[in-house]
């Protein structure tokens, strides 16, 4: 029998870096989200302050397996 898995879409940032914005993605989304099975990097942003990244942001889809019964 076929899995459905949906996908959605997590926005994150971190001050250390777009590995942390990531992991914090997946993270926040595990709070209410089971079956978590990936997640893809859209996209990548910083925010500069002078000659300083201060902010690291991403843009996540997360997806998960959805309707899993009798297991």
């Amino acid at each position: 029998m076929a899995s459905v898995v949906k996908v959605i879409e997590v926005i994150a940032q971190s001050k250390k870096g777009w590995e942390d914005a990531a992991q914090k993605a997946v993270k926040k989304a595990s709070k209410s989200i089971d079956n978590i099975k990936s997640v893809y990097i859209q996209d990548m942003s910083a925010k500069v302050d002078g000659d300083q990244i201060v902010l690291y942001r991403v843009i996540a889809k997360i997806s998960f397996v959805v309707g899993k019964k009798g297991k």
